[in-house]
């Protein structure tokens, strides 16, 4: 769970989230929605990778990047157990 806090904590990386909710993209589209290296986002999408907020699929020289909901909800579930009080 620190990965994924450590990851979500930082704005490049919840804008790359940001990107990724509408549709899949390339390293090279996420790339070109930022001012900055493509090495920084490279890094950026690593982190996020470990912390398992994404998968990507390698299409020929091409890495396509998605959220994985899976971790999204489970981060949820988490959050939402200190809504409720046991009495």
């Amino acid at each position: 769970m620190n990965l994924l806090f450590k990851a979500l904590n930082d704005p490049t990386r919840r804008e790359i989230l940001e990107l990724l909710k509408d549709k899949d993209m390339s390293a090279g589209e996420i790339a070109a929605q930022f001012n900055m290296t493509r090495p920084s986002i490279s890094h950026h999408l690593d982190l996020l990778k470990q912390a398992g907020l994404v998968v990507s699929v390698k299409e020929g020289q091409f890495q396509y990047y998605s959220i994985n909901t899976t971790v999204m909800d489970e981060m949820l579930k988490w959050l939402l157990q200190f809504t409720h009080k046991n009495t």
